[in-house]
């Protein structure tokens, strides 16, 4: 679908430039941009890419000489990413599907109402509840007496486990696995790890007469708040009483941990193959790097930034840029860091001393 230059000013909250009403179908990398697409120049560095395409149009930063770039019309996008969040969302293809597919199962007992859309090979349970408007793809899981909120996107291969409890307009990419049970076992005896932790290593360490692991049950559930989105492969485990929650838009990438009993807070990132050990306090709108990992049973509070690679071993106040491992205050980190670089030098100056 064709829109003018202005309509997506319009949308962006921004200014527009030159010919508004010229007609562009697709956003493009200036460098491969034809004349009827949009070109992405938000910033000077992508500048001389637009001689190399045919944009006649372009998203440009602030002062940016747009006539002399050879433009007929411009967006000025103050904010780059915050334009390109509004960009995509306003030229994304609109999901398909109607109805629900006739090679779908769903319990009679299942409340599914009429502007749901569900996929072929999908499974909804007894008792579960689907809200309105929402759209569930193929080879989709949802066990009994899971409640789906109001608008929800559930992409395929997706598993919604027992005790799952979902607010409205949530988002799971594909293969997110929500309510399995928690990493959880305990021997008769206290364990080697048991040992460790409590002697900090000192305590030696030997076969224990009975070393069969325990399941614990997680009884608990878990709890997504409205606005979440959960990237592909991730999982949130049931909590073991009470549930696991994820707090009101809080984002978390591909291939994420979030272990039984945690509380995620509100608008948190969670970026790829980070883990949150099992109950863990994790604040509101905090930034855990990907890779990252926090510790089971520590308080994370509010507003910490965690660097990519990072371990939290201990609590962390609110407020902290957090970076190593074991994680430190950014500052200290990287004296550490300066310090270790420069042993080599000053051990050759002990050594010829």
């Amino acid at each position: 679908m064709a829109h003018s230059i202005q309509d997506i000013a319009t949308v962006l909250g921004a200014q527009a430039f030159g010919a508004v009403d010229l007609l562009v179908d697709a956003a493009a990398e200036p460098a491969v941009a034809g004349p009827d697409d949009l070109a992405l120049a938000m910033t000077p560095a992508y500048g001389p890419a637009l001689a190399k395409g045919r944009a006649r149009a372009a998203v440009v930063w602030p002062e940016a000489d747009w006539q002399a770039l050879g433009l007929e019309a411009v967006i000025v996008a103050p904010r780059a990413r915050l334009a390109m969040a509004g960009l995509t969302q306003m030229l994304d293809r609109p999901l398909a599907g109607a109805g629900i597919s006739a090679q779908s199962h769903v319990d009679p007992s299942a409340l599914v109402p009429k502007d749901a859309v569900i996929g072929p090979f999908t499974v909804i349970g007894a008792g579960a509840r689907i809200g309105h408007k929402a759209w569930i793809a193929d080879h989709v899981s949802i066990a009994e007496d899971v409640q789906i909120g109001a608008g929800c996107i559930i992409h395929a291969g997706v598993r919604l486990q027992r005790g799952t409890v979902i607010g409205d307009r949530v988002v799971l990419q594909p293969n997110v696995t929500i309510g399995g049970d928690g990493f959880s076992f305990v021997t008769a005896e206290p364990s080697n790890v048991e040992l460790a932790r409590d002697t900090l290593g000192d305590a030696p360490m030997t076969a224990p007469a009975d070393p069969t692991w325990h399941r614990i049950h997680s009884l608990g559930g878990v709890q997504i708040g409205d606005d979440v989105e959960i990237g592909a492969n991730s999982t949130v485990d049931a909590g073991t009483i009470r549930p696991t929650r994820v707090g009101q838009g809080t984002k978390i990438d591909n291939l994420v941990q979030v272990g039984h009993n945690v509380v995620i807070g509100d608008h948190c990132l969670l970026c790829a193959q980070a883990g949150v050990a099992g109950s863990t306090v994790v604040g509101d709108r905090v930034v855990i790097g990907g890779k990252a990992g926090v510790a089971d049973n520590v308080l994370v509070g509010n507003d910490v930034v965690l660097g990519g690679g990072s371990v939290v071993l201990s609590n962390v106040p609110a407020g902290r840029v957090m970076m190593g491992y074991p994680a430190t205050k950014m500052q200290t980190h990287v004296e550490s860091y300066k310090a270790l670089r420069r042993l080599p030098r000053l051990l050759r100056r002990i050594g010829k001393s």
